[in-house]
């Protein structure tokens, strides 16, 4: 544990115990981590005990940590907001990081202003305008604009209406794409009316904005004025076009945000969903990183109080795979906002629509960073959900032990690579410290020798561990790893009769549902664990019966037992064979490989007698 400077020691007790914000500093006074407290001086002080000091991420922080700075605010509300709001003004390296947070586009709309315009900007300014976004995709946020533009004659030009006003109007009017409002061609009121729909376009209610296309055609109609029916009606059948790809996902109908979530380690993803009247209207997303160590509520809560919270244009419900932390104050903080976790139902599916896409985000993000070669599919990581693991199984290794009434002991390790065999992985063993059945110390024996070795040639280790068998196996198995120092490493075993997963340090095991895609891969990981450990232990059963018979006979040594098997590969094989075809191996002679022959058909054929293969 680090000395802790004096004047932070000094400083503490002099804290009040009431909601705030504190900064931890170095000493070059920048910042290296922003926290919000319910209590103020009870949450300093916890760093500087060793209640949090298990944690890798804290002790760094702590070794550095040469100032402190809190503020005081009058709720906990308020130290929720002015966290995140601190947080993006300093970046501080050791609290999670939203990856690019401050590069995303918004489409900006200054109501504040008598002519309002439309445009992009990645700077938010609490200075009365309306913003949409952000845009995480552009291509997206520019095809709305162009929509904008081409239905809604919104001026481009940057004059201060009405102090400025030019002689004459520029070429968008006489193209068409202004009604020139500069020269009084268009009211204020007129252009006012238009932006109202712009609003109500950019918050995804089309079908409004139809609405209230299709009724001034009519009005104009009605009015013999022509040429703007006609006009109005061009705008129609382009928004009617629009309406037509429109996903539709019926749920009661109702405006709702929808958040999903995936992580892998040190890396998340959080997807965000945008329903409006029953039509998904678009999907956003944010990256995390530097979230080691940090729980999974953690990271959703910092993403609705820095990412969702400032947004405008927000749903009256938002649904969520889990809760984040702090859910009531985080609820307080979002105000007119309501969350729900879902069970069931068509918002549970709409929830699993969502964690799906967060899957693909990040899946997307690994491959491109060449941090993986292939896709997870969904049963690993409804396998990383089940067992609550930080990082997705990817590599999952499976050990079994297989023996024949207490001879021939050997084991067996497969590999699966996103859920799937990797062959060129696999490994098999011959245990060699344990006499007699003892399938307890021959799983310590393997598990030792497997990870020795991986650790001694600094080859990666696999995510997940799994061990078929009970608690027994798994406590030897567990025992093996921590004297490795690899206590750490996720760690299952699976029971066959009633396929119960056990964990190291947990007393009730764990049974999933028979169709759970998570259980069909542990179940098949097993299955082919079994598999290879049993194919090779009969291997070494026929290989000692061939053995035995062979040498039995009088003029056969080793070297030319191996010569027969090379060159007949089975005990029935050299049966089979005729006296020439012995004759013609090194060192045989006709009347040796009679002598051969007649002893072999003299004896009775060994009962595992199978094919086998030279090691």
């Amino acid at each position: 544990m680090a000395a802790v400077p004096e004047a932070i020691l000094e400083k503490i007790p002099h804290l009040p115990e009431s909601p705030g914000v504190y900064l931890w500093k170095d000493a070059q006074g920048t910042v290296l981590y922003v926290g919000k407290a319910k209590r103020l001086r009870s949450r300093v002080r916890s760093y500087v005990t060793s209640v949090h000091w298990e944690s890798v991420k804290t002790r760094a922080l702590m070794n550095q940590a040469a100032a402190l700075d809190t503020i005081v605010v009058p709720s906990e509300a308020h130290a929720l907001i002015l966290e995140a709001n601190l947080i993006k003004e300093y970046r501080p390296r050791f609290n999670i990081a939203l990856r690019d947070d401050k590069s995303y586009p918004y489409i900006k709309v200054t109501v504040q202003e008598p002519f309002p315009r439309v445009y992009v900007t990645r700077h938010l300014q609490n200075d009365g305008s309306r913003y949409f976004g952000p845009y995480t995709d552009v291509g997206a946020m520019r095809r709305a604009l162009n929509v904008v533009k081409r239905i809604f004659t919104v001026r481009s030009c940057n004059y201060d209406m009405p102090r400025q006003m030019p002689e004459r109007p520029c070429l968008d009017y006489f193209i068409k794409r202004c009604k020139a409002p500069c020269i009084l061609a268009q009211t204020q009121l007129e252009y006012r009316a238009m932006i109202d729909e712009v609003l109500v376009f950019l918050e995804g209610r089309t079908h409004e904005v139809i609405r209230r296309v299709r009724e001034r055609m009519d009005l104009a109609a009605e009015s013999l004025d022509f040429e703007r029916a006609a006009e109005l009606r061009d705008a129609l059948l382009h928004l009617e076009r629009m309406e037509e790809p429109t996903v539709v996902l019926e749920v009661e109908g109702g405006d709702r945000d929808v958040i999903g979530y995936a992580r892998d380690g040190d890396d998340a993803c959080v997807a965000l969903m945008r329903i409006r009247a029953g039509k998904l209207l678009a999907r956003e997303h944010q990256f995390f990183e530097n979230i080691e160590d940090e729980s999974d509520g953690a990271v959703l809560e910092a993403f609705l109080t820095r990412a969702y919270l400032p947004l405008e244009d927000r749903a009256r419900e938002l649904l969520m795979p889990f809760d984040p932390e702090e859910r009531e104050l985080v609820e307080s903080a979002l105000e007119r906002t309501r969350l729900h976790v879902p069970q069931r139902g068509p918002r549970r599916e709409l929830v699993d629509l969502a964690v799906q896409n967060a899957r693909h985000l990040l899946e997307e993000q690994r491959l491109t960073g060449e941090e993986t070669e292939e896709r997870a599919g969904d049963p690993v990581y409804e396998l990383q959900r089940q067992l609550g693991l930080q990082k997705v199984p990817r590599a999952l290794v499976c050990f079994d032990i297989s023996h024949a009434q207490g001879t021939d002991t050997v084991a067996s390790c497969v590999w699966f690579q996103n859920g799937r065999p990797f062959r060129s992985e696999y490994r098999k063993f011959k245990i060699k410290q344990v006499e007699g059945i003892d399938d307890f110390a021959s799983m310590t024996e393997v598990v030792t020798r497997y990870f020795r070795r991986r650790l001694d040639d600094d080859r990666p280790l696999p995510d997940l561990v799994l061990i078929d068998g009970g608690k027994g196996q798994l406590n030897a198995a567990y025992d093996a790893l921590r004297a490795l120092g690899l206590e750490a490493l996720p760690l299952i075993s699976l029971a066959k009769r009633e396929e119960e997963i056990f964990m190291p340090g947990r007393a009730e095991s764990l049974r999933l549902s028979r169709r759970s895609p998570a259980l069909r891969v542990l179940q098949q990981a097993r299955d082919e664990a079994h598999r290879f450990a049993i194919t090779f232990q009969r291997k070494r059963r026929t290989m000692r019966t061939v053995t035995s018979e062979l040498l039995r006979i009088p003029g056969v040594g080793e070297r030319k037992r191996r010569q027969l098997l090379e060159a007949f590969g089975s005990l029935q094989g050299i049966r089979e064979a005729t006296p020439e075809a012995i004759a013609a191996l090194p060192g045989f002679s006709m009347a040796a490989a009679r002598r051969l022959l007649d002893a072999l058909h003299g004896a009775q054929p060994a009962p595992t007698d199978q094919p086998t293969e030279i090691s």
